[in-house]
């Protein structure tokens, strides 16, 4: 409902930037609504000089309301309201909320509401320091604002028709952009916890709180593939003129930087992604199938569910049965949700690349699993088809988005049913593996 909304708000004339209307427009209109509701940031035409600034307030708050995704924006209207809330409003919102109890649901809320606020408010006043410099007070302040919702909901969105291509130099832009991304992909409760940590420290309490599990794997891992990425980025890239070869060393690092954190769902690009070498796009393509962590504004399978898969191969090779991250045992619950997430998303992202290379033909392969593997994990990112693909492929990815921001195992919930407990147990028999 929220990209229907969405869709007839940038297809009336004001939100255009000329006036007009065809109905090439309706089209462009479903596929920049859902882009911006499911957070990805793919867009078919140039969001700077095709959508007047009314126009681009809608897909602002379009980017909003997906950040928050549905539960967490209703229930805030419905506590501003002063609602009651059903016990089946409730269970609803853990569900939506991946959370393992129901009570203390509207504080998390309204928790969510004020973590957003303030790191978006603080890089809006950041940018608003660079952009002022360039332009006059109301168009550095609309830019600033925008370019911090998008960052920190991980959309991907800029106005500016190259991006951010015209900052790869400025340090500012390369830490004020990827922090907004980084805390917003990396979920609430990981702020939370930080913050909790944080304030005992400060106040010297002689309990501190104990770090969770989530919180451990969530950081250690972003920082791993943070890491990996700037160094494989800039080995790969390093040679290549189009990209980073002509650059200053450090605008290189920036570069470098800068790409392997756009990936984890973000879509924004200071480098021309189309000109790229072929390994480099396989490790954005890698980096963005990865995604962000469980409970913030990123797509992908997540970074708990890499770890999980990881941690089993290392339990096999060890010949051990305990699956077991930072001396704790993962359930097998866990560890069959993390399967089903990883094989589904592969399956999702086969179909969708199979057939969008049935209808478009004439168009490379690694560069049509760039712009699938792109869909399904919110990214944005794209080699530059994204306007030149057919109608049908245009759809395809539509529905890519929106099963990547929906997600693939709730999806598929919601189309099964609820699931019926089995009291039928079969006799285990071996069988060859691998």
């Amino acid at each position: 409902m929220v990209i229907l909304i969405g869709t007839v708000l940038l297809t009336l004339p004001i939100s255009i930037r000329d006036g007009g209307w065809n109905w090439d427009h309706l089209m462009i209109s479903l596929f920049t609504s859902t882009s911006a509701v499911c957070v990805t940031g793919h867009i078919v035409v140039d969001t700077a000089t095709y959508f007047s600034p009314i126009g681009q307030f809608f897909i602002a708050a379009l980017i909003q309301v997906g950040g928050l995704g549905y539960m967490t924006a209703t229930t805030f209207l419905l506590l501003l309201l002063g609602k009651r809330f059903k016990l089946k409003d409730k269970v609803a919102l853990q569900q939506a909320l991946d959370r393992t109890e129901i009570h203390g649901a509207n504080q998390l809320i309204i928790s969510i509401i004020a973590t957003t606020l303030i790191f978006e408010l603080t890089g809006t006043f950041l940018l608003l320091w660079v952009f002022g410099s360039q332009y006059g007070l109301d168009r550095a302040l609309g830019l600033a604002l925008f370019h911090s919702i998008s960052a920190w909901n991980n959309a991907g969105f800029s106005l500016f028709s190259d991006n951010l291509i015209g900052y790869q130099s400025s340090l500012a832009i390369n830490i004020i952009i990827p922090g907004l991304i980084v805390f917003g992909g990396i979920g609430y409760d990981t702020i939370f916890e930080l913050y909790l940590w944080l304030r005992d420290r400060i106040h010297r309490k002689p309990r501190c709180i104990s770090l969770s599990l989530n919180f451990k794997v969530a950081v250690s891992t972003t920082l791993a593939l943070l890491g990996v990425g700037t160094l494989a980025f800039f080995l790969v890239e390093s040679r290549n003129l189009h990209t980073l070869g002509q650059l200053p060393l450090s605008t290189q690092i920036y570069a470098a930087w800068f790409q392997s954190v756009t990936p984890r769902t973000a879509g924004f690009n200071t480098i021309d992604i189309s000109k790229m070498t072929t390994a480099g796009l396989f490790i954005t393509i890698a980096l963005m199938f990865i995604g962000g962590s469980p409970g913030g504004t990123a797509g992908g399978i997540k970074t708990t569910t890499l770890r999980v898969l990881t941690s089993c191969t290392k339990t096999i090779l060890q010949g051990r049965e305990e699956v077991g991250l930072y001396e704790r045992e993962i359930p097998l619950s866990l560890i069959l949700k993390a399967i089903g997430v990883a094989v589904s998303s592969l399956m999702v992202v086969i179909a969708m690349t199979t057939v969008i290379s049935l209808s478009d033909p004439q168009i490379d392969f690694i560069r049509i699993l760039f712009e699938v593997v792109s869909a399904f994990g919110t990214v944005g990112l794209s080699t530059g088809i994204t306007a030149t693909l057919s109608t049908t492929a245009k759809l395809i990815l539509v529905a890519t988005m929106y099963i990547g921001r929906v997600g693939i195992l709730l999806l598929m919930s919601a189309w099964l049913g609820e699931p019926k407990q089995s009291f039928v147990h079969y006799p285990e028999e071996d069988l060859l593996v691998g």
